[in-house]
Formats: structure tokens, C-alpha cells, sequence
């Protein structure tokens, strides 16, 4: 990944505990990962805040019946899977 250089001020107190809490050589690796966290944790308060709807029901047809329903079979297809196992597993 290509990098560029950025002036930032900062108040030294900051640069300081920063410094104490990551290192001086690593400070730029510190504030480009806290900035890629805070980017992301904005557009998703992005999407967050849009008036349509994030979730649809016709994107998620296994759930037609309610999302009870669908754990139940999710559990009794792993039982099923289990018990097979267990058939073929010979002690």
C-alpha cells in the first residue's frame, strides 16, 4: 500500500501519551488505524441514519417463516448431521 505524508498538529500532551502508549516509531501506524476505525464507524452511522430500509424480507427468504423457525431447523439439520456421524463412527 502506497503512503503520503500529512502534516498534523497535534497538542503535545496528546503526541506524549500517545508516544507512551505505542512508541514514537509507531505512531503514524497508531493514528492511520484509528483514523480506517473511525472512517468506518461513520459510514456506518451513514447507513445507519438513512430513511430506507437496511433489512428486506424478500432478501431473506429462510426466514419466511420466523426467524424461530429457522434456528430450529438450522439445530435439527446439525442433530441430523451429529447423529450421522455418530452411526458411521465405529468404537
Amino acid at each position: 500500500m502506497s503512503t503520503r505524508r500529512a502534516h498534523i498538529v497535534l497538542p503535545e500532551d496528546l503526541v506524549r501519551e500517545i508516544d507512551r502508549a505505542v512508541g514514537a516509531r509507531k505512531r503514524s501506524a497508531f493514528l492511520a488505524e484509528l483514523a480506517r476505525r473511525e472512517l468506518k464507524r461513520r459510514r456506518l452511522l451513514e447507513i445507519l441514519a438513512r430513511p430506507d430500509p437496511i433489512w428486506r424480507d424478500e432478501d431473506h427468504p429462510e426466514l419466511a417463516d420466523g426467524a424461530d423457525a429457522w434456528v430450529r431447523r438450522l439445530r435439527a439439520e446439525a442433530e441430523d448431521r451429529f447423529q450421522r456421524t455418530q452411526e458411521q463412527d465405529p468404537e
